[in-house]
């Protein structure tokens, strides 16, 4: 039974992954810090395990085995680096950092205490799109030369985030930037696994005007330059609806891919003998991929399973510098 605390309750992903933790029998919820009073009141309503006001006293006072940490960008870098100097593996939310400096020193801290360093993309647990990658890197599709991905929807106000996370989502230097760091890294990702690092990537950024009291961008776009191949990964907060939303095409000399996002969705082929697509079978995947929990506990359990190349912390580094580039580039 693993001893897990949590550092960080103002992400709003938070409450899910930690009923998924919860739910595995595998981890003691050992305790959680946040500033918030709010927050710390939510969590004592819903899991077991002390509240602290102070990330510090936390991990002073408590015997871990791990972290989870959910705080904002921001935080997370500072947070991540005190838990790995005391020898504690760590789970981050995406994107990992705020900036690509502290995603370095976060990765130098992991690797300095020899602690697993995993970071958790939402969409790694879509089994359409890990199989998606797989055939891509067993070249089912020939040769890649374009990553598509699109994450949209109206806002995180509009969607119902809580106060405290939107309060750190609309702070540039607390996120890193306003859609373009919340929503482009997902594409960014998914792109530095299949193609590596690109060349050159430029961004374009906007305020649409439909957030007047948006100071930072409510859309942005990433194109992503290699030298036989283009990625684009797209965020908006402005979007109505969910049509287009979270879909990612891969486009390769033999076949096209296109994987429909959530828990429900399909992988589509088209080949030369089926332009119009077919929908592929899902192979069995490991009890360990079923969702972060999961995965995270069968890492800081066995030293030897891979974690897999989403919530790899080099591609996670991998998505920062592009995300850096591209603001720095925009």
């Amino acid at each position: 039974m693993k001893r897990i605390a949590t550092l960080g309750l103002h992400h709003d992903h938070v409450w899910s992954n930690l009923q998924q933790l919860q739910e595995t029998g595998q981890a003691e919820l050992a305790a959680a810090a946040d500033t918030d009073a709010e927050l710390l009141e939510k969590y004592r309503a819903e899991f077991p395990g002390k509240t602290y006001d102070s990330y510090g006293a936390l991990l002073e006072n408590e015997t871990l085995d791990a972290v989870y940490i959910f705080g904002s960008n921001r935080l997370s870098e500072d947070l991540t680096v005190m838990a790995c100097e005391r020898g504690l593996h760590c789970l981050v939310e995406k994107p990992m950092a705020s900036t690509l400096a502290g995603a370095e020193h976060m990765i130098a801290a992991a690797e300095a205490a020899g602690v697993r360093l995993m970071i958790n993309w939402p969409f790694a647990w879509w089994p359409q799109l890990r199989h998606g990658i797989a055939m891509v890197q067993a070249g089912e599709i020939g040769q890649l030369w374009q990553v598509k991905y699109r994450a949209a929807h109206q806002g995180p106000v509009e969607l119902g985030c809580s106060s405290q996370f939107c309060e750190w989502l609309y702070d540039a230097e607390l996120n890193g930037a306003g859609a373009l760091m919340d929503y482009c890294c997902y594409g960014a990702v998914l792109a530095d696994v299949l193609l590596g690092r690109p060349s050159s990537v430029i961004g374009t950024k906007i305020s649409t005007g439909l957030k007047p009291d948006l100071k930072l961008e409510d859309n942005a776009i990433l194109v992503l330059s290699y030298p036989h191949a283009i990625a684009t990964t797209e965020a908006s907060w402005t979007q109505i609806g969910k049509l287009s939303s979270y879909g990612t095409t891969l486009y390769g000399s033999t076949g096209t891919l296109i994987i429909e996002p959530d828990n429900e969705g399909l992988i589509i082929l088209a080949t030369s003998e089926h332009p119009d697509g077919i929908a592929l079978d899902i192979p069995g995947q490991p009890d360990h991929l079923t969702n972060s929990a999961t995965h995270f506990l069968a890492a800081i359990s066995d030293p030897g399973l891979e974690i897999h190349p989403l919530c790899d912390a080099r591609h996670g580094l991998g998505a920062q510098w592009i995300l850096e580039e591209g603001i720095n580039h925009s």
